[in-house]
């Protein structure tokens, strides 16, 4: 069976499900994806070198804000 956002078992009918992915160099960029929504991904073009960050309501699920810390550029 399929799962949200692909994770190998269902999560409680009161939880969310939820995958962070951290991507690889500058090969494969991270994502995250909540309740089976992908919230960020090279796809969405929002994602960027350092800290990808998703802000979300614990209550609802509901996306608030995504941003991106670049660590490196100081």
């Amino acid at each position: 069976p399929r799962h949200k956002c692909g994770n190998q078992r269902s999560c409680p009918t009161d939880h969310f499900a939820f995958k962070i992915i951290s991507g690889a160099a500058n090969v494969v960029g991270p994502s995250i994806c909540f309740d089976d929504e992908i919230l960020m991904s090279n796809v969405k073009n929002n994602i960027g070198r350092g800290l990808n960050i998703a802000l979300v309501n614990g209550t609802s699920g509901q996306l608030l804000k995504t941003a991106t810390f670049d660590m490196y550029s100081g």
